[in-house]
């Protein structure tokens, strides 16, 4: 079991506290505002009503005891980097901090977080990229700039192999499973041939996935 302790418990906040003790995982959740509080209490470990610009009140949070912090107080860039430094000087080893704007970003960076995620921003991005398109279902952040990409199998490829198609060769993507109906083939063979209906899970990057579909 992991310990996180969450400050903010808006919509974002309130969200990644839920899931994370969905996951058995022990999270605290915090914000200045009592109702906020109220309301997420009973959906984690404890919920406590905190002023993270008060350096006594994140004091008695005992920081040192948690593995990661998120930061989700975008509203008050202030109050994000005054969590963002308790954190840190804490010792939290991952600090993730929610930013409104790649300003915002680049002072949180700079205060310690670790890595910066923008919601809004990035379900923007995934619904321009799934409707640009007509074959891309979703798409997910991997790491350092690598995705995950569902795509139905576009019409020209049904009846392929994928060794027909070389994902790898001639895109650089590659094919981690293949869904069909009911069932899910996992890292399937050069000789698996696709069929209408398949929905493909590919991994690689943009330029990788767009290389790909302009070629559809």
């Amino acid at each position: 079991m992991r310990t996180f302790i969450v400050f903010g418990c808006g919509r974002f906040g309130s969200a990644v506290a839920r899931r994370l003790y969905e996951l058995d995982n022990e999270v605290v959740a915090c914000d200045i505002n009592p109702e906020k509080v109220d309301n997420i209490a009973p959906f984690v470990t404890d919920a406590i009503v905190c002023d993270v610009e008060d350096e006594n009140a994140t004091t008695e949070l005992g920081l040192s005891n948690y593995d990661v912090a998120v930061i989700g107080i975008a509203e008050n860039l202030m109050a994000a980097v005054m969590a963002v430094l308790a954190a840190k000087e804490a010792g939290i080893k991952k600090i993730i901090a929610k930013a409104p704007s790649t300003r915002a970003a680049k002072i949180l960076l700079k205060v310690g977080a670790d890595r910066i995620v923008y919601p809004e921003m990035d379900i923007g991005r995934r619904l321009a990229d799934n409707l640009s398109n007509k074959n891309l279902i979703d798409s997910y952040e991997f790491s350092n700039g690598y995705k995950i990409f569902d795509m139905e199998v576009p019409e020209n490829i049904i009846g392929s192999t994928i060794s027909d198609i070389d994902y790898k060769k001639h895109y650089g993507l590659l094919v981690l499973m293949v869904n069909r109906d009911h069932d899910t083939h996992v890292n399937p063979s050069a000789d698996f041939r696709f069929k209408k209906g398949d929905i493909i899970t590919l991994l690689g990057t943009d330029e990788m996935m767009n290389k790909l579909t302009s070629n559809e």
